[in-house]
């Protein structure tokens, strides 16, 4: 059984670097040390091992921006070449780059690599700087999309994600980004990169926002599905937390939690709504929010 590890000891991470230079130095005569970059503290590293321990296939992502994530170093032994462990290997690194909140990677390929990176869905956009200064590459670029999300009513969560970007422009800086929505749950997520403290976990801001906004669109989906249109406001909340968040900001609002009079904005006047919002770090309950919101029926144009 192939199982996929981040290298984290002294030991395992000298492992890596060592397999890492004997697949892609080694074989053009470069010393060790050459397989190592400047950005080695910074980045993600992944390694698969066989059911005996040895590392048969090895990888590294990094953030070039906090849009755009760039995969290197991708090793696979000869004894395990087309047997669907690079593609193990790649849709781990994706995971850890969607999880940073890149919208797309980004790859430098050699020739040989091409139809491998392809296979995996990226396209060439561009010729890239030689490697080691002889081996010609091409860049490759995939756009990052969630294959578990289940998102249902597609064009209002776009307008969802339009109008949090459009009014809230913040949400965006953020990386907020609407998850799932299955009509009677939504889930959020953000970007812990783009939100992160001195701590090495979330803003309790940046938390209490990423909350709001879950509540929010979940009212905004909701006024859709019954055909209802008003201006959403938050009256009052209020917030509590548990452990901070170190690993994945996710917030889920259930619609069990939801109690409205949505018959009051049919008849022109304000509707309030009440609701809740669990904030997770990874599958980990971190916080609970309360939100009292007001939905303001739209104004007659004079």
């Amino acid at each position: 059984m192939l199982i996929v590890y981040k290298p984290q000891t002294a030991e395992e991470l000298d492992s890596y670097f060592c397999f890492r230079w004997a697949l892609l130095r080694k074989p053009w005569n470069y010393p060790l040390g050459s397989e190592k970059d400047e950005y080695e503290n910074v980045s993600e590293h992944r390694i698969i091992k066989d059911h005996a321990g040895n590392i048969v296939a090895c990888g590294r992502v990094h953030l070039n921006t906090p849009e755009e994530a760039q995969i290197r170093y991708i090793a696979v032994s000869d004894s395990h070449r087309r047997q669907g462990v690079g593609q193990l290997l790649m849709d781990a690194l994706e995971s850890v780059a969607r999880e940073l909140g890149a919208e797309r990677a980004v790859t430098n390929s050699r020739e040989a690599s091409l139809s491998f990176f392809e296979s995996c869905g990226f396209e060439i956009i561009d010729d890239a700087p030689n490697e080691l200064g002889e081996l010609k590459r091409k860049q490759m670029r995939k756009l990052l999309t969630d294959k578990h999300a289940l998102v249902l009513h597609p064009k209002w969560c776009k307008e969802l994600q339009l109008t949090w970007h459009e009014k809230i422009p913040i949400s965006e800086h953020m990386g907020i980004k609407l998850h799932q929505y299955t009509e009677r749950t939504i889930e959020t997520r953000a970007s812990l990169n783009k939100n992160i403290n001195l701590h090495g976990s979330m803003f309790a801001g940046s938390i209490y926002s990423l909350a709001t906004l879950t509540g929010w669109g979940m009212i905004f989906l909701q006024l859709k599905q019954k055909g209802l249109a008003g201006e959403i406001v938050l009256g009052d909340a209020s917030i509590h937390y548990h452990k901070p968040i170190t690993l994945r900001p996710r917030a889920i609002c259930n619609i069990e939690s939801l109690h409205t009079r949505f018959e009051l904005l049919a008849k022109g006047k304000k509707s309030p709504v009440s609701l809740k919002v669990d904030i997770l770090d990874n599958d980990l309950s971190v916080a609970e929010f309360s939100g009292q919101y007001w939905v303001l029926p739209e104004r007659e144009p004079k």
